[in-house]
């Protein structure tokens, strides 16, 4: 019991020191304001039992020293800790900076190609079109001109650029810190990016190896690659390399090229006046190109020549001069319809030589003065006649009978649409597709002077009728033809099968599809303007296919021979019999039928005209022993003329090309048959006027469903002539044609 009682709580006397300070406890009055620590607590229980027992009051006033001491020796202790832990955090954030600048650069980098592929990039080849007579046609690359050494330059062109550009280009690394700062100064103060910083360095950087989009990283790169240039190429070097390969607006790249594209002269040549221009070419060159804005090139080219004076590159005198006499030709603007061509030969060159990885010249068979008066041809006429027709483009292909282009225009302005509607415009040729099938209908053994009947025909519910509403009986296929009579084409067309007239036409040349039903006689499946002329060539040339093409020759500007076109083997499409019949039935269009406004003065000629449905397209396809023409004209959305027709426009556009086309020209005649088709024709054709399939001749409904009495002879040829008998005779024995 005595143990449990101990381990209950037993309180032990209290003897001395302890017995007195057993009950003493301190109230928050007692407590020195801002103390906390229990140490300080002690001291001051001590020094108050100190003055109890020594009797004397401590004195109040020393308390005050005692706190202001604590209270400086706090404050030390806080500013200390305040700058260690600035300086600790300041090192913890340098640190992460330091690795974020590394890690930037290493991401930057990693993006780069490999240093060892870091190597002077060719320069682009240039692609030179050159004509039939050797003269430039139309250039295309991104290198327009050759490489010139900073050694031949005169000092003050490279000058111009280092003034206007970069002022420190000799003492800087790649980058230019003090270029950067004034920059960004200016541009803060005017409250948006109104100065650049990089230096040529940099741009060279950029333009070797950079796309030109506007992105932290690509900046990035451009630092490392500026850096990586200055320490792989001396100063000399990288300002070479620059002036070779800056662009400077239209196409050239390089002060040869611009000296050439808009001075007219090597970049060896050009004066101060010039140089300074050059350099101001560099901000802006599409907006300050001389060809597109000579008031602005001019003004920014005064702004470098203050800068060379400031730089003591020129004298103050020479300065004023050139500001004050401008010295420089500029070229005009290449954005003729020869560009369409250009185009296009781009288009078959990976066919003709694959790659292309270096300067080719490509001799074609282009010649630059019928491209001229073609050009003018369609340009005139459309502005004179546009707006009454509704008319907004049109396209011209000429070429000889062997399919060798001489003349080409897509369109009416090049530079507002680079579409080209000759080659890739596919358009309802109308009527100018019917030859092919009066060709079939020859083939199968009629001739132009068998009879067929023009009168109305429904086929499954379709009635097509004839542009003039009007019907004319009886009439052979020459008249058919040159009068251009649907109703004859849609029997025809059906009498010797649809499917035969599209073999026919894809035997000429036609390479598009067409559909084998009834409408194709009146040409209602698309084709393009040069496989159409191509189709005509053989009409031309007495039967032989040929192959529309432009390019004769390419070779490397060092002479290196690439490509030459070789002869082909041209079969013979078309029997000479039919070529002869068919010349003389289309020659009757230009005399008497829908094309009296095509004839040539002196010259044997023959064509079709075409007007697609609704009047939305109008051709005009004719044709002499030297050329071949195909125009068309229209809208691009395929909308409807006001009542434009082939016989129209077309053929105003198609004389005056080949007129002067023609000028001085030995006259030809068309391939034709020897002796005719002749008298055995005679019965033939009067046994033929009125075919068991066809309905017999009779009066024909009018369109108004009421009926009239059917056309005289007269009527049905529009030339005097005297009936049937009439003109075969005329034919058979000469008469007047």
């Amino acid at each position: 019991m005595a143990w449990g009682k101990k381990k209950g709580g037993r309180k032990e006397p209290l003897f001395g020191l302890p017995a007195a300070l057993a009950d003493l406890r301190l109230t928050p009055a007692d407590r020195i304001p801002g103390g906390d620590d229990k140490p300080k607590k002690s001291t001051k229980s001590s020094t108050k039992r100190k003055s109890e027992d020594s009797g004397d009051e401590p004195p109040r006033e020393r308390k005050a020293p005692a706190s202001r001491s604590g209270a400086k020796r706090r404050t030390k202790s806080r500013i200390g800790a305040s700058i260690g832990r600035l300086v600790y955090w300041g090192a913890v954030l340098g640190l992460w900076g330091a690795i974020a600048v590394i890690g930037v650069v290493i991401y930057v980098g990693a993006h780069l190609p490999p240093i060892q592929s870091l190597e002077i990039p060719k320069r682009p080849p240039t692609i030179q079109i050159v004509g039939i007579d050797g003269s430039m046609l139309a250039q295309r690359g991104e290198m327009a001109g050759a490489n010139v050494s900073l050694k031949d330059l005169p000092p003050y062109l490279p000058k111009a650029f280092i003034a206007i550009e970069d002022r420190r280009f000799y003492s800087h690394f790649g980058i230019d810190p003090i270029g950067i700062l004034r920059a960004l100064v200016t541009n803060v103060m005017h409250r948006g990016v109104s100065q650049g910083g990089s230096t040529l360095t940099q741009q060279l950087a950029k333009n070797l190896f950079l796309t030109q989009e506007r992105t932290m990283q690509r900046k990035l790169q451009e630092v490392e690659l500026a850096i990586w240039l200055e320490r792989k190429h001396s100063k000399n070097e990288i300002l070479e390399l620059y002036l070779n390969r800056v662009y400077f607006g239209s196409g050239a790249y390089g002060v040869e090229a611009a000296a050439q594209k808009y001075f007219g002269k090597s970049a060896k040549n050009v004066t101060v006046a010039e140089a300074a221009m050059l350099a101001g070419l560099v901000k802006s060159p599409s907006r300050l190109a001389p060809n597109r804005n000579p008031e602005g090139a001019e003004a920014r080219a005064q702004i470098v020549l203050a800068a060379m004076a400031d730089a003591k590159f020129i004298t103050d005198a020479q300065a004023q001069a050139s500001i004050g006499h401008p010295s420089y030709n500029v070229k005009p603007v290449g954005a003729g319809t020869v560009n369409y061509v250009a185009d296009w030969i781009g288009e078959v060159l990976d066919d003709l030589v694959g790659q292309i990885d270096e300067s080719i010249k490509v001799e074609t068979t282009i010649d630059p003065k019928l491209q001229s008066v073609a050009e003018a041809a369609i340009i005139d006429e459309l502005a004179a006649k546009s707006v009454k027709f509704n008319v907004s483009q049109g396209a011209l292909v000429a070429m000889t009978p062997d399919g060798a282009v001489r003349a080409m225009v897509g369109g009416r302005n090049y530079s507002e649409s680079q579409y080209n509607r000759a080659v890739t415009a596919k358009r309802q040729p109308g009527s100018s597709f019917k030859p092919f099938v009066y060709l079939t209908a020859l083939e199968q053994g009629l001739t132009p002077d068998t009879m067929r009947q023009d009168a109305p025909i429904e086929v499954k519910g379709w009635r097509p009728e004839n542009y003039t509403h009007e019907y004319f009986g009886a009439v052979t296929l020459t008249q058919a033809l040159a009068m251009s009579l649907n109703t004859v084409a849609i029997r025809l067309g059906l009498e010797v099968g649809p499917k035969n007239v599209v073999r026919t036409a894809h035997r000429l040349g036609i390479s598009s599809k067409l559909e084998p039903n009834a409408s194709i006689a009146l040409g209602t499946s698309e084709v393009s303007v040069v496989e159409l002329v191509g189709a005509y060539a053989p009409f031309a040339n007495g039967g032989l296919a040929v192959a529309p093409h432009v390019v004769t020759r390419i070779k490397t500007l060092g002479g290196k021979l690439l490509y030459m076109r070789q002869p082909e083997e041209r079969n013979q499409v078309i029997d000479p019999r039919y070529v002869g019949m068919m010349n003389a039935m289309m020659r009757e269009t230009l005399i008497s039928g829908t094309a009296k406004k095509a004839e040539i003065p002196g010259w044997p000629a023959a064509g079709k005209t075409g007007t697609s449905q609704d009047y939305r397209d109008a051709w005009f396809i004719g044709y002499t022993a030297s050329l071949v023409t195909g125009v068309w004209l229209g809208n691009d959305d395929n909308s409807p003329t006001k009542k434009a027709t082939g016989g129209g426009l077309p053929v105003e556009v198609w004389s005056r090309f080949m007129r002067t086309a023609h000028e001085g020209v030995p006259v030809a005649n068309l391939p034709s048959t020897q002796g005719g088709w002749g008298l055995s024709n005679l019965a033939q054709a009067a046994s033929q006027v009125s075919p068991p399939t066809l309905a017999a001749p009779g009066p024909a409904p009018a369109s108004n469903g009421g009926y009239r009495p059917p056309p005289t002879r007269a009527n049905a040829r529009p030339e005097a002539a005297a009936g049937l008998d009439g003109w075969l005779m005329d034919r058979l024995f000469g008469g007047n044609r």
